[in-house]
């Protein structure tokens, strides 16, 4: 059965980026894991950065954050996989759920910061977000 969004070149435009990011967050996700990367200041708030002045810290917490990052990564992969492949709502739901937990998380690292890059990926999540929204009106699922 052919997905009610698949073949549709927004999602497969969605699809591509979702798969960008995967592979970006294990990579990323495995360097902060296995030490070799430090925490981003421009990514986190400055309470949080405060919190985490002592280096030993510092490094527990990116090690932590390197494996949360590493599951992202594989969620967004489903997520690419949800825009390629559809053809159910529970793949729908998948990718319309994890795209709203990804805007409320690039809204949550904009507080009290103006950095580019968290704004360009909200931009980006909000325009999957009309794609999702536009592919299931037109779905006989929804």
């Amino acid at each position: 059965m052919a997905g009610f969004f698949a073949g549709n070149v927004p999602s497969w435009l969605c699809g591509g980026f979702y798969g960008l990011l995967c592979v970006f967050s294990i990579v990323t996700g495995l360097m902060y894991a296995g030490g070799k990367k430090e925490l981003n200041p421009l990514e986190l708030s400055d309470k949080l950065m405060e919190r985490y002045e002592d280096p030993e810290k510092r490094g527990r917490f990116a090690r932590m954050m390197g494996w949360v990052t590493f599951a992202v990564g594989l969620v967004q992969g489903l997520t690419a996989y949800a825009f390629f492949r559809a053809g159910s709502p529970v793949l729908y739901g998948i990718a319309l759920g994890f795209t709203l937990f990804s805007i409320a998380s690039a809204s949550v690292k904009l507080k009290g910061k103006f950095n580019l890059f968290p704004l360009l990926k909200l931009g980006a999540y909000l325009l999957v977000l009309i794609v999702l929204l536009l592919a299931g009106t037109r779905s006989r699922f929804f």
